[in-house]
């Protein structure tokens, strides 16, 4: 894909060599963002949630194009560390998976990734793409979480179940909203598909990416999920 005259790819990622331009003013930027982002994540799991990701060892990350906008994925020896939905600008979500993973290098993806992205790219336009084998990097996840995301990754594309239907998978009706909050915290968007999960009786539940339920929505009507959804 060729950069236009401003450096941007496609639907407005920019490139490497737009975000090398930029530097000094993202590295200014950064400390903001930080702010804003712990400030939107619930205080009571932060500090556990900052420990995990920072366990998350990631060698690169790279930023493309998505008919939902600007996403970003971040690879490491294990497989995928993380996939970022699209923040409210490209820079904004190049900053935050500079945030998750402050040692990875932009570049180009690997073949396997690659391979991932394009099974994001196509499925975020309502194409078929099964991502069920996409390596990704666990190490760093609480074993409950693991244990849900495995489930949630074998939820077909354009269904949904419930936090409820997930915790009865585990052999643990009670565990709901331990479900609910694992979700919350999955760092692999699209590739752990959480936006399927919905709350009790059709409510959609939350959604920690930028956007929220709005963007959970989005994303299930590209899917063609039919069925009414009670907003919350």
């Amino acid at each position: 894909m060729r950069a236009d005259a401003a450096g941007r790819l496609g639907h407005g990622c920019p490139s490497a060599s737009a975000a090398r331009m930029a530097e000094n003013a993202a590295l200014v930027w950064s400390s903001e963002a930080r702010r804003v982002g712990r400030e939107q994540d619930s205080p009571s799991i932060l500090s556990a949630l900052d420990a995990r990701l920072d366990r998350m060892v990631a060698y690169g990350f790279a930023l493309f194009d998505t008919a939902i906008g600007c996403c970003g994925i971040a690879w490491g020896k294990r497989g995928i560390a993380s996939v970022q939905l699209p923040e409210a600008s490209a820079m904004a979500t190049r900053e935050r998976l500079r945030w998750r993973h402050p040692d990875a290098r932009e570049g180009r993806p690997p073949p396997e990734v690659q391979r991932a992205v394009d099974g994001i790219v196509t499925l975020l336009r309502g194409g078929a793409s099964d991502l069920s084998a996409v390596a990704i990097d666990v190490d760093a996840v609480p074993p409950f979480h693991q244990r849900v995301y495995e489930i949630v990754r074998a939820i077909p594309a354009g269904t949904t179940v419930s936090y409820g239907d997930v915790a009865k998978r585990l052999g643990a009706r009670g565990l709901a909203r331990a479900v609910g909050r694992a979700l919350g915290q999955n760092p692999f968007a699209i590739i752990v598909p959480c936006h399927r999960v919905l709350a009790a009786g059709g409510r959609t539940g939350g959604f920690s990416a930028n956007g929220g339920v709005a963007t959970k929505l989005r994303l299930l009507a590209i899917e063609g999920v039919q069925r009414p959804i009670r907003s919350d």
